[in-house]
């Protein structure tokens, strides 16, 4: 029987990640039943790709949708996470929610209780860790194929959405608190890491703002001013239990850049994910590996992802992910208390750049 599906939030990500990725999952597994956003307009075309949802512009009457909902897509602005997704769990609907979990670590707590006291999953994004090409170096590492797996080296970032002509929503709330290049996308890149090497116990970071103010490209919104307000820049490291680190490099104040996107490196090999490889989760990825006795025989380049899944997205693989754990009951890895951790990490980050001091984290996964 399929899993009655209901998405709030019916925006860019929604209208062009999202709902494709339930049409292409298929009616078999996916009914999608209700939508909801505070703009008809955007209801609507969800309504054009699912004829048989009922649309809604009142949240509290979506939760009240006739016939109910077994899971909900909090695809809302990040400042409505907190809010939207209690309330979903309150009404009894799992939910999956986009990043970041919450604002705080309290409202993060907070939902992770709701979730568990009325027996529900709670599926936080970014779904990194699910996709096949993680999965798949995950399992080298625990098979000692990099010797001593010890840092990971991350870059992720560009000018932000101000300059992408076809973006649909409104640019001026990335670069606002809140947000910012690290809470929009730098947390992918978290996940990766604390994904591969478990909790992170210390972070420190600097950063700022490089372009106070940026002329808005978009389509819907050119020639805007947009007063940038939290830091556009940042340089993250990250300390690890058993000899590990790790280093992430998030912005959005580089036009272009070179950088390979994602590295892994240990005492016996090298993975290496670059800008074209990086956003198909099923992707080829480049290897390096010695042994004690000699250098190697040089990269690997564009080796094949085993097992790939039937979607190739890293946010479609998330949502493979949560149909297979409501179907099967299979165990949910994209957890609230994963997302809590990384929220805690990036919370550490920007008070570190503010203050030049070193913060300690205290939450686990």
């Amino acid at each position: 029987m399929a899993i009655r599906v209901g998405v709030v939030g019916c925006g860019f990500i929604a209208q062009y990640t999202y709902l494709p990725a339930l049409a292409e999952i298929g009616a078999a597994r996916v009914d999608v039943v209700a939508a909801s956003d505070t703009v008809r307009e955007r209801v609507d075309i969800a309504l054009d790709q699912f004829p048989g949802a009922t649309g809604y512009t009142s949240y509290d009457e979506f939760l009240a949708h006739d016939g109910g909902m077994d899971l909900v897509f909090n695809l809302t602005p990040p400042p409505l996470h907190r809010e939207i997704t209690a309330q979903a769990l309150v009404a009894g609907c799992h939910v999956y929610s986009e990043k970041p979990i919450a604002a705080t670590l309290e409202e993060a707590e907070e939902l992770t209780g709701i979730a568990r006291d009325n027996g529900l999953s709670l599926f936080a994004a970014p779904s990194t860790t699910t996709t096949a090409r993680m999965v798949s170096i995950r399992e080298r590492i625990e098979n000692g194929e990099f010797g001593h797996a010890h840092t990971i080296k991350a870059h992720i970032g560009g000018l932000g959405p101000a300059i992408w002509r076809e973006y649909s929503g409104d640019p001026k709330v990335f670069y606002g608190k809140g947000v910012g290049p690290l809470i929009d996308v730098g947390v992918y890149m978290l996940h990766a890491m604390t994904g591969l090497f478990g909790p992170a116990t210390r972070v420190t970071a600097v950063g700022g703002i490089v372009y106070p103010e940026r002329t808005s490209l978009t389509d819907r919104t050119l020639g805007e001013k947009i007063t940038v307000e939290t830091p556009d820049l940042l340089s993250i490291n990250l300390d690890f239990e058993n000899d590990r680190y790790a280093h992430l490099f998030t912005t959005y104040a580089v036009p272009a850049t070179k950088a390979p996107m994602f590295e892994l490196y240990g005492t016996l090999g090298s993975a290496s994910i670059g800008g074209g490889q990086w956003y198909d989760g099923n992707g080829a990825t480049d290897f390096y590996f010695r042994d004690e006795l000699n250098v190697g025989d040089g990269w690997q380049n564009d080796v094949a992802t085993p097992n790939s899944l039937p979607l190739g997205g890293i946010l479609e693989s998330g949502l493979l992910h949560a149909f297979d754990c409501l179907e099967t009951g299979s165990e949910n890895v994209l957890t609230p208390e994963h997302a809590t951790h990384v929220l805690e990490i990036m919370l550490g980050a920007l008070s570190s750049a503010e203050s030049g001091e070193a913060v300690k984290l205290a939450t686990t996964f």
